[in-house]
């Protein structure tokens, strides 16, 4: 299937691991040209590297552009770069985001003000500057990856479900404000993925494992057993969900948040 991808400019933040590099080489692949955008400068530069070789025949690019994306004047400067790099910005992707295992009452005044700064107002600002440029070109695709925890709050960080549920209702405004001018903003909602954020030492499992009293293993069984499918997603299971919405054949996809998530979440919306 055609995508209608080639010779697209993407940004995509939170590119240098996980779900956001994953993106970032489906999207290569499929002949776009990709911004990789996030702060750790050897990943990121390595990441686009990859990109870069398993690119092939499809005239794909990927160049990095180290960048932390919850300064206030990230949003214009990223446009800003990728307009320069590829004449335009027609994909983004707001996938940078992160979280940590901590209960209620141990939350403080700066890590709520940290989720928020990191998976609202990034988003936000980032939109802000790349819907207008795409609405003066009639087309543009936006896809903001929250989290199922924004769909069903969870216990283990209620920082990370609020400020995902916010990002959420966010993706619904911009998508509800731009979609007449061929600008498409949609969400994907994923639930525990294969990635860094679980499995690195001291990441998700381990952090679950210390919590319950058991062991890593364990914490991984548990968090596939919750889950219908019965496993935890591959981040390429989630990065091919994020490229249909950032494609042609997305065309009538609009102000949705799909659920990617093997089952997690027992709602149909």
């Amino acid at each position: 299937m055609d995508l209608g991808l080639e010779g697209r400019a993407c940004i995509v933040t939170g590119a240098s691991r996980g779900i956001g590099l994953a993106t970032s080489r489906a999207l290569v692949r499929e002949g776009a040209r990709v911004l990789l955008i996030a702060r750790d400068e050897q990943a990121l530069a390595e990441g686009a590297e990859r990109c870069a070789r398993e690119a092939g025949e499809a005239g794909g690019a990927a160049e990095a552009h180290p960048c932390d994306v919850t300064a206030p004047d990230a949003g214009d400067r990223l446009v800003a770069a990728c307009r320069e790099r590829f004449g335009s910005v027609d994909v983004l992707v707001n996938n940078a985001g992160t979280t940590r295992r901590r209960p209620l009452d141990e939350l403080t005044d700066a890590e709520w003000s940290e989720q928020w700064e990191l998976h609202v107002m990034a988003s936000m600002r980032l939109m802000r500057a790349a819907a207008p440029a795409m609405a003066e070109r009639g087309w543009g695709r936006i896809v903001n990856v929250a989290s199922s925890s924004g769909k069903r709050p969870s216990p283990s960080n209620a920082a990370y479900s609020v400020t995902k549920a916010a990002q959420l209702s966010l993706s619904r405004v911009f998508a509800d404000a731009y979609a007449a001018r061929g600008v498409l903003v949609n969400a994907i909602a994923p639930g525990p993925v294969e990635t860094s954020l679980w499995l690195e030492p001291g990441g998700l499992a381990d952090q679950a494992a210390e919590a319950a009293g058991g062991s890593r293993e364990e914490a991984l069984a548990a968090a596939a057993a919750k889950i219908p499918l019965g496993r935890l997603a591959s981040e390429e299971e989630i990065a091919a969900a994020i490229v249909f919405l950032c494609s042609e054949r997305a065309s009538n996809v609009v102000g949705a948040a799909w659920s990617v998530d093997g089952g997690s979440v027992p709602v149909i919306i």
